[in-house]
């Protein structure tokens, strides 16, 4: 492949495929969940959500009373179809369509979630790059959830290569500015009844 063109794959993909049969479907998003509950967020929290596509967080965000959401995603077609389900609701996030490798902040996020993003970004530069975001873009003592294909999940998705990580190895990418404060590994159940493990670590910024 000469030139893969990473917005247009997902375009394609949240345009072709309904919710429930992508392998990421997750209908209670409960391991995100407990992670704000164990943080005891206040309702003023400011809460990013990376490369949230139409998942199903921001719903449940939205039901506990939180009043300061976005939700960032590459695709315009998984931003609209959020829209949509939410209703009236919508109106009362921020949207943000951008490749995370482009993302430039404006302000800095009490509490930033990625579930599933951060491991399609294979270069060096890329994961630099996202590195530095977060570090201008996490308040200092907020919180980072980071969820990731474990070394024994996949190692491609939705047809593109991504990068595997244990919790030693995503804790020491981010050390340098935050201090990891745990990591889990979960399995995922897809629609289709298969297992992806995933590595999950939470970070204060230091």
């Amino acid at each position: 492949m000469e030139h893969f063109n990473r917005k247009s794959h997902w375009e394609n993909i949240y345009e072709s495929k309904s919710l429930e049969t992508v392998s990421w479907y997750q209908p209670n998003p409960e391991t995100s969940l407990n992670f704000v509950h164990q943080f005891n967020l206040p309702k003023s929290a400011k809460i990013i959500d990376i490369g949230g596509g139409d998942s199903f967080l921001v719903d449940y965000l939205l039901d506990l009373g939180y009043v300061d959401i976005t939700v960032l995603d590459i695709s315009n077609a998984a931003i609209q179809r959020a829209k949509e389900r939410l209703g009236s609701k919508a109106n009362k996030v921020h949207w943000i369509i951008s490749d995370i490798s482009d993302f430039v902040p404006t302000q800095q996020y009490d509490f930033w979630h990625d579930r599933a993003a951060f491991h399609f970004l294979t270069e060096n530069h890329e994961i630099e790059n996202y590195i530095h975001t977060t570090t201008k873009a996490i308040a200092q003592d907020g919180i980072l959830v980071m969820g990731t294909f474990s070394e024994q999940g996949p190692t491609k998705c939705s047809g593109i290569d991504i990068k595997q990580y244990s919790d030693s190895s995503l804790s020491k990418l981010f050390e340098n500015s935050f201090e990891k404060i745990n990591c889990i590994t979960v399995d995922h159940k897809t629609p289709f009844d298969a297992y992806q493990n995933f590595v999950f670590c939470s970070f204060r910024k230091n």
